[in-house]
């Protein structure tokens, strides 16, 4: 099985996709997001008396937030689109900004960051520091990853 010219075009498009998608990413998580909002997207919780939760906050925070982000990636999809004559569906990047959005605000909501470090025995290293990087990480692989691959449809 070699590579045919229909091959070629997916490659360069799930290429060329993922560093436009990775550009915005970080656009939006590091030029575009104040601090305010840094510190409410991932919530918190409101409870009575008896300890029970109430109300879990941030979302509006946290939906802004992926909000920008799926600005950041029409914008750079379009520049890309239009600069190289990439060849992007409609469906391709409705899919791929949808489920960016999704990925996005749930990882930003910072319980499955947690989760996941401390299943994996890495719990201390939130203490020192790490979950930005685990966060940063779940994006791309989550994330972009899969997202530039429903470019190429």
């Amino acid at each position: 099985m070699g590579l045919n010219i229909a091959s070629l075009t997916h490659l360069v498009v799930f290429a060329a996709a993922f560093i436009a998608l990775f550009v915005a990413h970080h656009a939006a998580d590091y030029l575009f997001q104040p601090d305010q909002m840094s510190g409410r997207k991932a919530g918190w919780d409101e409870k009575d008396a008896q300890g029970e939760v109430t109300h879990h906050h941030g979302w509006g925070a946290n939906q802004l937030h992926a909000a920008i982000h799926s600005v950041a990636e029409l914008a750079a999809l379009g520049i890309l689109a239009a600069a190289i004559h990439l060849p992007l569906t409609a469906l391709g990047t409705i899919a791929a900004v949808a489920w960016n959005h999704i990925t996005h605000s749930v990882i930003d909501r910072r319980w499955l960051v947690r989760e996941w470090m401390t299943r994996t025995g890495s719990a201390d290293f939130v203490n020192r520091g790490g979950m930005p990087l685990v966060d940063q990480s779940m994006h791309v692989v989550i994330g972009l990853f899969p997202a530039a691959l429903l470019l190429t449809i």
